[in-house]
């Protein structure tokens, strides 16, 4: 859900229970005017056209505050331990200054979550979320494990750059040894005494970065300083991109996945190790999934009739011979593709690339065809390069 709010004024909100981020004044400053709620706070989804944000990330750089992905902190001597204990993920090689997309899950296999995992220091790991509250799962399941760890969500608050330009300026900012990161590795520096995490990760599918905030009162300063020096550029302030996210098969916790969902459904068996000693919450499970199969698969769809206008606010049945087989998940036009697209879970019986399917929209029955994912740049070359 969107909300509009009166960015006039400072009398704006919707209480004190949702949090705004280090950068939410300056994100109206240079024009928010919509924002929804992840993680309990407020996150801009509005800078004017959404076509135009998609064709500012996938042509220059824009700088979205992505505050919302909360870190979860865990530190202590059985810090490693107890990160492998959460993940089905093997841990081992990662290594300090690396970082690694990992899934949370619980004793039945579902994820709980989909962060990436940052190694800051030997001892010192973050969880950035997607929107859940892993925080609270982690203290339940340190309660009685008898680990020597210490959790909390630190003072701690990114922004992502991303876009073909993100490295000039990155460059031009921070200089040729953050500009030069290696894909999914980070580095701790203090830029005009604010101190930061800088990583070469991103939600876009584009070539990007993320620079985390170690200190919530310089927001508005650090903000305002990559934006002045971004612009001349080509940076443009800007929201994380729907349109780019469904084209690069990108899921979004409680759209396309929850703990219902399995990681073999969603084709990201790659993030299973079942043949590890270390043991992990949702082992056996994964284990008999693997044995017995999935009952549901996530699949792409092409679905035929006029562009949409916007993406899909609510969950849109799949049907086949008259029989509801599943549901599109997040819908969106690509004004790239020139199409509509979609991500879907569906009855595994049902997933075959190039079958023909329906869709109901409201009252409307459209035709659609399933196709293989992603929709676009499907070996990430340009996240990666």
């Amino acid at each position: 859900m969107i909300y509009k709010l009166n960015t006039k004024s400072r009398n704006y909100g919707f209480g004190t229970q949702i949090r705004r981020s280090p950068f939410f004044q300056s994100t109206i400053d240079w024009g928010a005017k919509d924002f929804s709620i992840y993680n309990h706070m407020y996150i801009p989804r509005d800078f004017g056209n959404p076509e135009e944000n998609f064709w500012n990330l996938v042509n220059e750089a824009i700088l979205c505050d992505v505050s919302v992905e909360r870190q979860v902190e865990i530190k202590g001597p059985d810090a490693k331990k107890f990160v492998q204990y959460l993940t089905p993920r093997d841990i081992a090689n990662c290594e300090v200054g690396q970082c690694k997309y990992i899934l949370i899950t619980d004793d039945k296999g579902g994820i709980l979550n989909d962060p990436v995992l940052l190694r800051i220091e030997e001892n010192r790991y973050w969880l950035s979320l997607a929107d859940s509250d892993i925080l609270l799962w982690a203290k339940g399941v340190l309660i009685n494990s008898g680990m020597n760890v210490q959790l909390c969500e630190p003072d701690v608050s990114p922004l992502q750059l991303q876009g073909p330009k993100s490295r000039e300026i990155i460059r031009k900012i921070f200089g040729d040894e953050i500009a030069n990161l290696k894909y999914y590795r980070l580095k701790k520096i203090e830029f005009e005494k604010i101190p930061l995490v800088i990583s070469r990760t991103g939600w876009s599918s584009e070539l990007g970065y993320e620079i985390f905030l170690c200190d919530e009162n310089k927001g508005n300063i650090l903000w305002n300083k990559i934006m002045d020096l971004g612009k001349p550029l080509g940076l443009k302030p800007g929201h994380t991109s729907t349109i780019r996210r469904v084209e690069g098969a990108m899921i979004s916790y409680h759209a396309d996945i929850n703990s219902d969902n399995n990681p073999y459904e969603i084709g990201l068996e790659r993030l299973i190790n079942l043949d590890k000693k270390d043991d992990f919450i949702g082992k056996s499970a994964l284990k008999k999934i693997k044995k017995n199969g999935v009952k549901n698969k996530l699949i792409g769809l092409i679905i035929n009739c006029e562009p949409f206008k916007n993406p899909n606010n609510e969950f849109w049945e799949v049907i086949l011979n008259e029989k509801i087989i599943g549901k599109v998940t997040s819908a969106v036009y690509s004004p790239r593709l020139k199409r509509n697209i979609a991500l879907a879970m569906i009855d595994v019986n049902h997933a075959n690339i190039g079958s023909f399917l329906t869709v109901r929209i409201h009252d409307n029955f459209v035709n659609c065809e399933q196709v293989t994912l992603p929709f676009y740049d499907p070996k990430k070359s340009l996240a990666k390069q």
